[in-house]
């Protein structure tokens, strides 16, 4: 029998729909990104781009992939064919419910949060995925202890992939160009969370909202960005994470990413 190598917990901030076709720092990043990797055998997206009240699951063999934005119609015309995985669906459910987390699978699409940073990271699509939903009005905990639940799979070979983005205020992102550097109170807050993430310092990040420099403007309410970030951190039982990548785009979106390996 083939030994299954455990699987890292990513966070990544996956930009704005162009990053799929733009030549910029976290396109280069992405394409990168997957031969880095060891081969999972499916991945788990926990993207920012899907709420609901209660965790839900993307079922069925072939989901489609979502235009959920607008743009240019080269944006909406990218393909990417890739494959769900019934029966990890099944394997969350039941490792869930001993957790007393009910979940549900639902026939959904991937969005955008999933499915453009893999068409980068995995060209081909023949990895299954499987997205699960974020709740938007649960707490940083809520999706730590979602994370702790799932840490199993990735002794299975499931590449955990949390979604976000580091930094994301999108109204403010408007008033920048692409190229423009971050003002001061990004570049606090992003500073702030790589030094608690390299130091692996769990209750700091947990309790942000009161401990992290400008935590509500660059994560304004819901917070949907940044939360993601807290399942693979659970998912590593709180260790010490490791930055891929540090850049910026439109000034306010942080599009830092990390890796917990342990």
């Amino acid at each position: 029998m083939d030994t299954i190598e455990k699987m890292p917990a990513l966070f990544i901030s996956h930009g704005p729909p162009f990053v799929a076709v733009r030549n910029c720092p976290p396109h280069h990043f992405f394409k990168g990104l997957g031969k880095g990797l060891p081969r999972p055998r499916a991945i788990l997206s926990i993207s920012a781009h899907w709420e609901s009240v209660a965790p839900l699951l993307t079922g069925g063999d072939t989901p489609e992939i979502l235009y959920d934005f607008g743009g240019p119609p080269a944006l909406r015309s990218l393909q990417y064919g890739i494959k769900g995985d019934p029966d990890l669906v099944n394997e969350i459910i039941d490792r869930l419910g001993l957790h007393g987390i009910s979940v549900q699978s639902q026939v959904r699409g991937l969005d955008h949060g999933t499915w453009i940073p893999l068409m980068l990271m995995f060209p081909q699509g023949e990895i299954p995925v499987v997205q699960i939903s974020i709740q938007t009005e649960e707490d940083p905990y809520h999706h730590y202890r979602l994370g702790r639940a799932l840490a199993p799979f990735r002794e299975a070979g499931v590449l955990l992939m949390a979604s976000g983005g580091a930094v994301h205020n999108l109204d403010e992102a408007q008033a920048h160009d692409v190229d423009d550097p971050p003002p001061e109170y990004v570049r606090q807050f992003d500073e702030w969370l790589e030094a608690q993430i390299i130091g692996g310092n769990t209750a700091a990040l947990l309790d942000y909202q009161r401990q992290a420099p400008h935590p509500l403007r660059c994560h304004p309410y819901p917070a949907e960005h940044f939360l993601p970030l807290f399942v693979s951190l659970g998912a590593s039982e709180g260790g010490r994470g490791r930055k891929l990548h540090g850049s910026f785009l439109m000034g306010t979106l942080s599009m830092a990413a990390y890796v917990w390996e342990q």
